[in-house]
């Protein structure tokens, strides 16, 4: 299934007013397991360095709810934001504009060629590089731009049935991946390849995960693929299945697990 159409649509729903935006990242903060993750690493690493002037990387912003998160945070951070979609890099600037974040900018980039030396102190990919193939190059580009001790936030897809793929005759649920997810010793060898000098990875979406999963994304995304006309029930859709995913998400943001679809990557230059 083709998840970017979907994506527009609800970008185009959203981007009505601030309010509408705002309203749309606080349900994605909550619905989406892999932010919970994400955010829970960003407090760890904010911790004492609210007050200083910070650079940060956000390669691959998409809706651009992790910058909003971010510059949240701290108005001393600045945040470049890039993406490959010009539409979508518009929208977010003049969301910010408009709601007085002037710390942030968002620029069109490819990752693959984008490179800023020894610039910032964070850098942050949440579900990207599952969408480029040529991932060392990107890994490579991120380390350059990093400073000397800045570190990368990664969250991907593992290859223990990210992407929905459980067997080796299966496909990706969201097609426009190009690998279904990374065996966790791949990655750290290709972050180490590209220079960074200390790697951690963990698992997450383990067993609760993994229902939140399919309750809050792929039942929904399945409906909307068959008709547009699911936007109108989805709200009651999650008026059912809203309580049941946030306690999922709390018991898999609090679990260490010994397997799951989804990685935590950090990795230091």
């Amino acid at each position: 299934m083709y998840y970017d159409p979907i994506k527009k649509t609800l970008g185009q729903v959203f981007n009505r007013t601030p309010w509408l935006r705002r309203l749309f990242y606080h349900l994605l903060d909550l619905l989406l397991l892999r932010t919970w993750h994400v955010h829970r690493e960003l407090r760890r690493w904010a911790k004492g360095r609210t007050q200083e002037p910070l650079n940060i990387l956000d390669a691959g912003s998409g809706y651009g709810q992790y910058t909003y998160w971010m510059s949240g945070l701290s108005d001393k951070w600045h945040i470049l934001a890039v993406d490959v979609k010009e539409e979508q890099v518009a929208d977010s600037n003049a969301f910010f504009r408009q709601i007085g974040r002037r710390n942030v900018q968002f620029a069109v980039q490819d990752l693959v060629l984008y490179q800023e030396p020894n610039s910032f102190d964070l850098a942050l990919s949440v579900d990207v590089m599952e969408h480029i193939l040529e991932d060392v190059e990107v890994f490579r580009n991120i380390h350059a731009s990093l400073k000397d001790g800045g570190m990368l936030l990664i969250s991907t897809p593992s290859d223990q049935g990210g992407s929905d793929v459980h067997d080796d005759g299966e496909t990706s649920f969201i097609e426009e991946h190009v690998r279904d997810g990374y065996n966790i010793r791949e990655i750290q060898q290709k972050l180490t390849t590209a220079g960074f000098e200390r790697v951690e990875a963990r698992y997450a979406y383990g067993e609760p995960g993994q229902i939140s999963w399919r309750l809050s994304m792929k039942y929904p995304i399945l409906m909307l693929g068959k008709s547009r006309l699911f936007f109108i029930l989805l709200p009651f859709y999650y008026l059912i299945t809203f309580p049941f995913c946030l306690l999922l998400n709390w018991l898999d943001a609090r679990t260490v697990h010994d397997s799951g679809t989804g990685l935590i990557v950090k990795a230091w230059k």
